[in-house]
């Protein structure tokens, strides 16, 4: 789940010249960074420290944003966060089904001694930075048969959910979309598909894309081919059918990874043509990385380029494979200081519209 989040008036920058925090939490990881509003080359900030912590190990986001300060020392002094997450604000909680745990913004004001935090979308966050992306930093998963030039930039990842967000190129500034794509219906591109898609069908009443697109998808999807096969699934974590998968110790396990690499081609195909993504697209999110040698000899290429008369569009747009890492602290730190998404002490949340 990914939703946008743009609530009251903007922060127009921190407080001037002094660090704050940054933070950019998943279902899986909860990635902080402690940054300085001096310009890190063609990046708005620069990260002076950074930790990746595993959600699982901690009980809530304020203990891991406490620990996190706690190894900073007496010297440095943080009154300012910027959170990217998923989800919406509700009142006083960041709502969303995919992190571990509820989200309480007035505990992590109250517990640091935090005067202003911002939340934004954490695939918003990371579509803002691929505008400082270079080269080096990506994978080609598809090279542009002819540079498609400035346009529209597609961000999307399957994590523990699946992410999406679009980067509008503009002056002074670009400006991010979030968008909940992977609620979008999952639309089977095959006979095999079409099966999957029936026993999905039968657990749940509505079945999105999401639920084939992401960790938990994954799982899905393995059971639902093991449903087909007339066998019983063996495997019960999503790593556990990447691991068979890559190693071809489980048939389905296989067959399951090539069904996600071509539904994630024909969706992305799909999203391309709907943003008019000539700026390219970025694959991002904790899974893609782990199938990188699969990804690129599967059905993903030409699931993408399926799209009839379309096909001469989409040969313009590149699609790259990216590291997450440090992006989504980078990214929001840069909107918060661009004037995204403030929550000052007095201030309650505003619900969205």
């Amino acid at each position: 789940m990914a939703e946008l989040v743009n609530q009251g008036g903007g922060l127009k920058g921190a407080s001037q010249g002094m660090p704050f925090l940054a933070a950019d939490v998943g279902g899986t990881h909860a990635r902080i960074g402690l940054v300085s509003q001096r310009p890190d080359g063609a990046r708005p900030v620069t990260v002076l420290q950074y930790h990746r912590y595993a959600c699982a190990e901690w009980p809530s986001l304020t203990a891991v944003l406490k620990d996190f300060v706690s190894q900073l020392g007496g010297a440095v002094q943080v009154d300012q966060c910027a959170v990217a997450s998923a989800g919406y604000v509700l009142g006083d909680a960041i709502v969303n089904d995919n992190l571990p745990w509820p989200v309480s913004i007035r505990d992590i004001r109250d517990s640091l001694g935090i005067e202003r935090l911002a939340v934004v979308n954490d695939f918003e966050a990371v579509a803002y930075a691929t505008q400082f992306l270079v080269h080096a930093d990506t994978t080609p998963v598809i090279e542009a048969q002819t540079p498609g030039g400035v346009g529209p930039v597609l961000v999307m990842g399957p994590g523990t959910g699946l992410g999406s967000a679009v980067l509008l190129p503009g002056k002074p500034h670009a400006t991010v979309l979030a968008t909940e794509a992977g609620q979008i219906a999952l639309s089977p591109g095959n006979e095999r598909e079409i099966e999957i898609l029936r026993v999905l069908a039968g657990e749940r009443p509505y079945v999105s894309f999401e639920h084939a697109l992401s960790g938990p998808g994954l799982l899905n999807l393995y059971r639902a081919l093991c449903v087909l096969r007339g066998q019983s699934p063996v495997l019960a974590k999503p790593s556990e059918i990447t691991r068979a998968a890559l190693d071809a110790s489980d048939a389905a396990a296989v067959e399951a990874l090539e069904v996600f690499c071509g539904l994630l081609g024909s969706f992305v195909g799909d999203l391309t043509l709907l943003y008019g993504a000539r700026g390219g697209v970025f694959l991002a999110g904790g899974i893609l990385p782990q199938i990188r040698d699969v990804l690129l000899t599967s059905s993903f290429r030409e699931r993408f380029f399926n799209k009839g008369v379309m096909r001469a569009f989409l040969q313009q747009v590149p699609v790259r494979l990216m590291e997450h890492g440090q992006l989504g602290v980078i990214g929001a730190a840069g909107m918060y200081l661009e004037g995204h998404t403030a929550h000052p002490p007095e201030s309650s949340a505003t619900q969205p519209s």
